[in-house]
């Protein structure tokens, strides 16, 4: 029998202001402004069971944004856990640059098994950013390489307003998140931007459906000007997820994708965040038939236990990258640790679990029950719009409904709204002034009803203040 989670909890009380003090004094903490988290203890997770995470006063928390969105199956789940002991008792660590090893083989044929069509190549690393980069980079050297090097107009990266592919440099320059991005502009290569299709903000103050999808006429139009010198278009589809959960239009990705065919453009889905199901089937693209020339996976590929990433990519840009060594077509890209064995045996566990637990088959009564429920927060004062795309949602708060006027900065709703629903015992993070929800994909339809009713409580509590 597997023993409880919180079995050694909580700790003593010492033990716990001691990490609490090295915590302060030592860490630094992502995306977290210093100055406001030395001013309480912090929250320290000790286990997960499930949905729930425990601190170490033994505090059980619904996992409402599945711990950054990777836990897709809960936390401490037995088959990933066996096959992270069993890969132990063999080897931790091997490295594919001139070598091979089963779990990073066996995954590979699997991803291309289950990957939309065309998609056979396989290339690993370890996050969401360094699989955008290794899909920048293998565009790139692709466009050169297909039109013999130097001589290649095709040079550029078409990227959208508010999108964020990642904090490393060359996925910061296909970002568009000015709070996150702006300071670092010195640094980075330039990408031709277009607007989002943002329909609750939309750019050109039209309505959808009646808007045509006119948000679109800006890369028709960049494309038929300048799509000569476009080596490749990255966007996150159907869900700009840490943009505030703008979901995009049905047909916008389909449209985008044509785009890209008719004018020999590579087209580069990022999955990290909106893949593995969350959206209701396995991959986002499968909902509007695409097939991307190179897609970027990471996040739950684990099912959140190991960093892992893989960029996959069509037969054909492949192929561009063989050749006599002389000619200078390997793709000198890696890392130390691409394609680790655990991380492959913990991916290749959290697959098998998809099918034996029929994952995407049991979610689809969930996403109905999350459509249903989130009906309730439209009638609240200060929710100005809510979206959602399969088994995740953004609920995005305003200070004046009828004006959509934001909240000031400084007011920090979104955040104080997560504060608020630690009280009730629920983790959620947001994005600005848009509450975040995307749960365990195993959550059910009991836990996800409390998790709806915390945060719609918590947000009339903050709001309504």
């Amino acid at each position: 029998m597997t023993t409880p989670a919180d079995a050694r909890l909580p700790l003593d009380a010492d033990e716990i202001r001691r990490l609490g003090e090295i915590d302060h004094r030592h860490l630094w903490h992502p995306f977290t402004q210093t100055a406001e988290w030395r001013e309480q203890p912090p929250l320290i997770i000790a286990a997960g069971e499930g949905p729930y995470l425990i601190d170490v006063e033994g505090n059980r928390y619904l996992d409402g944004v599945s711990s950054l969105w990777v836990t897709l199956h809960g936390h401490r789940r037995e088959e990933i856990n066996a096959a992270i002991r069993d890969q132990l008792d063999r080897i931790a660590h091997s490295t594919l640059l001139g070598l091979s090893h089963i779990p990073a083989i066996e995954l590979a044929g699997k991803l291309a098994q289950l990957a939309p069509l065309g998609l056979t190549r396989v290339f690993y690393s370890d996050n969401g950013s360094t699989a955008v980069e290794a899909a920048i980079k293998i565009a790139y050297q692709f466009a050169q390489q297909r039109a013999g090097g130097a001589g290649s107009r095709k040079r550029r990266i078409v990227s959208f307003r508010q999108a964020y592919h990642g904090d490393t440099l060359g996925a910061v320059s296909v970002g568009g998140i000015d709070q996150f991005h702006a300071c670092y502009g010195p640094l980075l290569f330039p990408s031709l931007k277009v607007d989002s299709p943002y329909c609750y903000r939309c750019p050109l103050d039209l309505l959808h459906p009646q808007c045509g999808l006119a948000c679109l006429e800006e890369l028709e139009d960049l494309l038929e000007r300048q799509g000569h010198t476009v080596a490749a278009l990255i966007v996150e589809p159907l869900v700009q997820a840490a943009a505030g959960m703008i979901t995009s239009p049905r047909g916008y990705l389909r449209r985008v994708a044509d785009l890209c065919r008719q004018h020999q453009v590579l087209l580069i889905a990022d999955e990290v965040a909106v893949g593995w199901g969350r959206t209701g089937t396995l991959f986002a693209v499968e909902q509007e038939g695409v097939c991307p020339d190179l897609l970027a996976l990471a996040k739950g590929l684990t099912g959140g236990y190991l960093p892992l990433a893989a960029t996959l990519a069509r037969e054909e840009i492949f192929q561009g990258f063989t050749g006599a060594y002389a000619e200078g077509r390997t793709f000198f890209h890696g890392h130390t640790y691409t394609g680790n064995p655990l991380a492959a045996r913990a991916a290749l566990a959290a697959l098998e679990i998809f099918e034996k637990d029929r994952t995407l088959e049991t979610l689809g009564p969930k996403i109905r029950r999350l459509a249903q429920r989130l009906e309730e927060f439209r009638g609240l004062e200060h929710v100005g719009d809510v979206r959602q795309c399969g088994f995740l949602a953004g609920i995005e708060l305003v200070e004046d409904r009828a004006s959509r006027k934001p909240y000031s900065a400084g007011e920090r709703r979104g955040m104080r709204v997560a504060l608020e629903a630690r009280r009730h015992g629920l983790i959620i993070r947001p994005l600005g002034d848009v509450v975040a929800i995307m749960p365990p994909l195993t959550l059910g339809l009991s836990e996800l009803d409390r998790l709806l009713e915390i945060v719609h409580t918590c947000i009339r509590a903050v709001t309504d203040a």
